[in-house]
Formats: structure tokens, sequence, C-alpha cells
């Protein structure tokens, strides 16, 4: 089951490396790709949620938020998306909510507060994006598709709204770029440079070194 979650957590950072790689001019290049990047983020916590933490309830594997303290324990939905999308590098994903459990997760700023206003009122718009200083933005409407996740926000105790209901709209997933990444041309789009060297994250620790070497050329015999 630990190989499943990792096969999971690999997938998203590999689609989200990817993705953050493409984004080339401002307003119209943005746009579709960060409805790109965020319809990959969901399909991959969706995935997360039901396949494996709905799936291995059975088993004695719950989501908490102290998980790393015992191996029977899992990653919040919430925490596998931010853990994935803190080793993508040029861009930044995150949940904003205007009722959060977590004070990290408030909008930053009035347009953000806005954004989640006009996707909570217009609930078939779904996504808006827009420029808020010097950053370009895109928030996508998250909704609430599982029982277990409305009553895990409905009875934490630091919940300031405790009668969300399946569907209802309890926050959004968010992508943040600065304008001065994306190129005004698309001649100007390279592939970036090597990264800068950095100490391994959470989903790099879990992930287990090889065991065996592959197998050289040298060793295959000659037909």
């Amino acid at each position: 089951m630990r190989k499943r979650r990792l096969v999971i957590a690999i997938s998203l950072l590999s689609a989200l490396s990817f993705l953050s790689t493409g984004i080339t001019k401002a307003e119209p290049s943005f746009d579709q790709m960060a409805r790109h990047i965020l319809d990959v983020v969901k399909a991959f916590r969706a995935a997360y949620t039901l396949q494996v933490v709905e799936h291995t309830k059975a088993g004695g594997m719950s989501p908490r938020e102290d998980w790393e303290k015992d191996p029977h324990f899992l990653p919040l939905p919430a925490q596998f998306v931010k853990a994935a999308a803190a080793q993508v590098g040029g861009l930044e994903i995150g949940l904003i909510s205007l009722t959060p459990l977590n004070p990290e997760n408030k909008p930053r700023t009035s347009a953000e507060v806005d954004a989640l206003m006009q996707l909570s009122r217009d609930r078939l718009r779904g996504f808006i994006s827009f420029v808020d200083g010097d950053q370009f933005k895109a928030v996508s409407a998250d909704l609430g598709f599982v029982r277990s996740c409305i009553d895990c926000h409905n009875q934490h105790p630091q919940a300031t709204r405790k009668n969300f209901q399946l569907g209802d709209m309890m926050g959004a997933l968010v992508v943040r770029l600065k304008q001065d990444r994306v190129p005004s041309r698309p001649s100007d789009s390279m592939l970036p440079g090597e990264p800068p060297k950095r100490p391994p994250g959470t989903l790099e620790r879990l992930t287990p070194p090889p065991t065996t070497a592959p197998p050289s050329l040298s060793d295959e015999p000659i037909m």
C-alpha cells in the first residue's frame, strides 16, 4: 500500500514539473496552463483520496494531521497536495479558504478573497484567473465530494464552519506565478537551467532507495 501511495505521489510530481515549464506567455497562455495544472492536481488528489485513503480504511489505515508519527497513518489529502506541490519550482500551488482549518490557508490578498466569493456565488464558473500585484494567479473551486472529508472538516476542533454538505465549495486550489517568470515573447521561452540544490522533501524521504542495480549492457548475451 505504501508503494501505491509513492507511485501516486511521484506521478503527481512528474506531471506538475512538466506543466510548470510550459508557461510561455502572459494572460492567454497562463490561463490555459493554469487550468491544466489545477486539473492535474485535482485528479491526483481525487485518486489519492479514493484509491488510497478510502481504500485502506478497512486495513486500519487512517488520514491524520500527525501522520509522520505512525506508519499506520496517512497524510490528509490537503497535506498530500501541499507536500507534492512544494517540490515544484517556478510556481506556487496551494489551498485557500474563507474558513480554513489551517491559518496558512487563508487568502493572502483581497483579490484572492474576491475570487473565492465569486466562485461561491457562481458555482458553474469554477475557475478564475487574474493579475494580483506582481503575480498571475488562478483559482479553482474545491468541492467536497467525499463524506469523510466533509465530516473531518465539520468535526475538527479548529473549524469555524461546521455545516458543510456534500457538493459544497469548501475552498479553492490556487496557482501563483510571478509575472517576471513569464516570458514576454514565445521566442524567449527556454528550458529552465539546473535547479539549485535543496534538502530532500517529505515525499522524497518516503521513496525507498533501489535495492538492486540495473543490468549493464555488457551483461546481456550477444545474439
